[in-house]
């Protein structure tokens, strides 16, 4: 077993599993609680704590107090922070809030769903590793399903439009260009495409009944973005046109195994964010395993709590 580091930051830029030593643990009042497209719904919480330590791609457990069924908490992205005066008119210190979004397909978000702005929900983290993308001129973020709401924060941040997480934390070197290309069923399911767009955000959408955008898949929609791969061997991963580009994907694992496919087939880098079900977050239930690649070409199964949730894809045995 690794030795515990001393921040999810710090064992995230390192490269090794972040545990939950420093992650904080509280009830957090509802500010707001908002429907933003079809079954699904934005969250902002009252946490300053878990809102200045997160960085994009990790991830807070929710849990419903004083509720037995459902008794567990579940994963959800931290999507983005707030800050906002504590005068309510632009004066006095600035307080920190945390944005999730979630749709409603089981008994906790059902339930969660009901609940009222004022009352709390219990929360911990920031959890997992985030994301830790190289000085790269366009990243290209692919969302499926709910799979945006791992990705505003690292567009957002990569633009240079905002710094998530300590002071301390190293940042990125901005892109001149980031572009989100996002997938669904209809147009129905895109909610926070203008959260996007006002971030500086290029946005493509595809929808498989043709409502909004391509009519296709995300994969089809990459295609008419970038082009087909080479009928002849792709270009070597080291040469200024790989380099150029970067993708970060999260969505059903299809979807993203489909990416990585995608992206393998051009030389692009591209790391996921594996949206594996979690009982408690923190790598002691072994729940959210995934089949990772290890240097002998073997695999292991890694947690996706601590060890993820963001991993290389071309190391995911899908």
């Amino acid at each position: 077993m690794s030795t515990a580091t001393s921040s999810p930051v710090a064992a995230s830029a390192a490269g090794q599993p972040c545990y939950a030593d420093t992650a904080a643990f509280t009830s957090a009042r509802i500010v707001t609680h908002n429907q933003i497209a079809d079954n699904t719904w934005r969250l902002r919480l009252d946490c300053p704590a878990i809102a200045a330590a997160a960085i994009p791609g990790q991830f807070a457990m929710v849990r419903i107090p004083h509720r037995s069924d459902p008794l567990l908490a579940r994963p959800l992205a931290v999507y983005d922070t707030f800050f906002e005066a504590t005068d309510g008119q632009g004066g006095g210190s600035p307080h920190r809030y945390a944005d999730f979004i979630y749709a409603v397909h089981g008994r906790f978000t059902t339930a969660l769903r009901e609940i009222p702005v004022g009352q709390e929900l219990i929360v911990w983290g920031p959890l997992g590793n985030g994301f830790q993308i190289p000085a790269v001129d366009h990243l290209v973020l692919v969302a499926g399903g709910i799979g945006q709401t791992a990705l505003l924060g690292l567009g957002r941040e990569q633009l240079g439009r905002t710094a998530y997480g300590p002071a301390s934390r190293l940042r990125p070197t901005p892109s001149t260009r980031v572009t989100c290309c996002w997938g669904a069923r209809h147009a129905g399911l895109f909610g926070g495409i203008e959260d996007y767009r006002a971030a500086g955000i290029e946005v493509h959408q595809a929808t498989l009944d043709g409502s909004a955008g391509l009519r296709g898949t995300v994969v089809d929609l990459l295609d008419s973005l970038f082009g087909p791969a080479a009928p002849t061997s792709p270009p070597a991963v080291d040469t200024p046109a790989t380099r150029s580009l970067h993708v970060a994907c999260c969505g059903p694992d299809p979807m993203m195994a489909a990416v990585a496919r995608w992206s393998a087939a051009r030389q692009i880098a591209c790391d996921v964010s594996l949206e594996a079900p979690m009982a408690c977050g923190i790598g002691i239930c072994f729940t959210c395993v995934a089949r990772v690649r290890d240097g002998s070409g073997g695999w292991d199964y890694r947690r996706t709590c601590i060890e993820g949730p963001v991993f290389d894809a071309s190391r995911i045995e899908w």
